[in-house]
């Protein structure tokens, strides 16, 4: 199978190429490597990626039609489009609200866009977020479930993708189906995140920031659990087009609270944090809590990587790869 993935240098869309590529399929990568965080993460994660034969990279901003329709000449003939590639992060969302707008909603276009002129039609799954379902009170998270509140610039835009994806199918005929990932950790994961953030600041002895007093739940999902679930996306999505969903949660129907999350790291790393208690900043949202009975339905989605585990893990790679003994 030949695939054009866009974000294969970003954290989700690293691990979810290296799986197509481990069972053989050919993967066209695209990533504009900005600097959101450090390149450097992402120059590694390309070089591992570079050890496949069947793997092809091209620099180019998606949200650039010309620019992305000339990095994909070599796709022309794809059967499967999964676009990864987008701005991340809740909160710098709201110091750059038109970084989103650009990466999330133009990019979408220019995407759905590129399909329409492919001789193939491919269909495309791409990547939405636990985000867009904002302060909903009622757990666990469904599909089904209004989504027209979003509390964060990040939100909204994952949302239009979502909106923008109706459109064109009804249009265009593309069939698309859309991952809401749920806060995804693990190796090669990114500095903005909880998980690099508290680690790198209890190794150093440094304080880390606690918000609402530790009172949030997140369903930390791992990023082993969410490549399966894509390429299972992938998979069905080729298969039975008409079947598939239009939208799924990809979690891990287990949220953690925050305090718990910390106390996994302190075990891991086998130091105490010191902590300092702040406010919920804007757009942070209490809980996430993923429904998966659709994806585990449809796809086979079963996450089999314990909290624990997943966290002693990503230290194990968090210390090789920083240096730290």
């Amino acid at each position: 199978m030949k695939i054009l993935l866009t974000g294969a240098a970003g954290f989700v869309g690293f691990h979810t190429a290296r799986r197509f590529l481990e069972r053989g399929d050919r993967v066209i990568g695209i990533d504009n490597l900005n600097s959101y965080y450090a390149p450097g993460l992402k120059e590694a994660r390309l070089s591992s990626l570079h050890n496949h034969d069947t793997f092809e990279f091209h620099k180019a901003d998606i949200a650039d039609p010309d620019a992305l329709s000339d990095a994909a000449g070599n796709a022309g003939d794809a059967d499967l489009i999964v676009h990864f590639a987008a701005q991340a992060g809740v909160r710098y969302s709201i110091e750059n609200p038109y970084s989103y707008v650009s990466s999330n909603v133009t990019g979408q276009v220019a995407i759905l866009e590129l399909v329409t002129k492919l001789e193939k039609r491919p269909p495309v799954v791409y990547a939405s977020s636990s985000s867009v379902y904002g302060s909903n009170v009622k757990v666990p998270f469904c599909e089904s479930d209004p989504v027209n509140q979003p509390v964060s610039v990040y939100a909204a835009t994952k949302r239009a993708g979502e909106l923008l994806a109706y459109a064109y199918r009804d249009i265009h005929g593309i069939h698309t189906t859309g991952l809401r990932f749920f806060t995804v950790y693990g190796r090669y994961g990114r500095p903005d995140m909880a998980p690099w953030l508290f680690t790198d600041a209890i190794l150093k002895g440094e304080p880390i920031s606690v918000f609402n007093n530790g009172d949030m739940q997140r369903d930390f999902t791992h990023v082993d659990d969410i490549a399966a679930g894509a390429v299972a996306a992938a998979d069905r999505i080729l298969r039975e087009p008409e079947n598939t969903a239009p939208i799924y949660n990809l979690g891990n129907n287990q949220p953690v609270k925050l305090m718990d999350f910390i106390a996994a790291i302190e075990k891991a790393t086998g130091r105490q944090a010191r902590m300092e208690m702040k406010p919920k900043p804007p757009g942070d949202v209490l809980n996430t809590y993923a429904d998966i009975d659709l994806a585990t339905h449809d796809l086979g989605f079963a996450p089999k990587v314990q909290l624990e585990d997943g966290i002693a893990d990503f230290i194990e790679w968090f210390r090789g790869y920083n240096g730290i003994s």
